[in-house]
């Protein structure tokens, strides 16, 4: 019965996941990039403000489902990087060294990157036949 249940349910939580992961991502890059959200504001030709441009595109494209394969690959490769370039020197465990957001957004972008889109994202209404293309299938 449970069983089910959560197969009837995979899509739209898929979409769900997709979505908040991508929005949550992208108020990151409005905070670096407009101050919004109770952020500051960095230069835009800094790390923190090429790391703001990557998670508002990125975050937006993750959202919608477009392009989501790829927007998550990079968004994933940069949420690694933010955990070596700020976390990883501040001490060896993610707890320790505040590293547990940067690691968890990693390791969804990644199976994202790997699901797709999904049925209800932009990607599958330009796919074939209404399926989503997936870097790896």
């Amino acid at each position: 019965m449970l069983s089910n249940t959560a197969a009837t349910m995979r899509t739209p939580m898929y979409t769900l996941l997709r979505f908040f992961a991508g929005v949550l991502f992208w108020f990151h890059g409005a905070q670096k990039l407009f101050g919004l959200f109770g952020g500051k504001r960095v230069p835009l030709a800094s790390l923190m403000g090429v790391a703001g441009v990557v998670e508002f595109v990125t975050g937006i494209c993750i959202a919608l489902g477009l392009l989501t394969s790829y927007m998550a690959f990079l968004a994933a490769g940069q949420m690694a990087v933010a955990y070596l370039y700020a976390h990883a020197g501040r001490g060896t465990w993610p707890i320790q060294n505040g590293g547990e957001l940067a690691l968890l957004y990693m390791f969804v972008f990644l199976f994202i990157m790997a699901e797709g889109g999904g049925r209800l994202a932009l990607d599958s209404m330009w796919g074939t036949r209404g399926t989503t293309r997936r870097i790896f299938r």
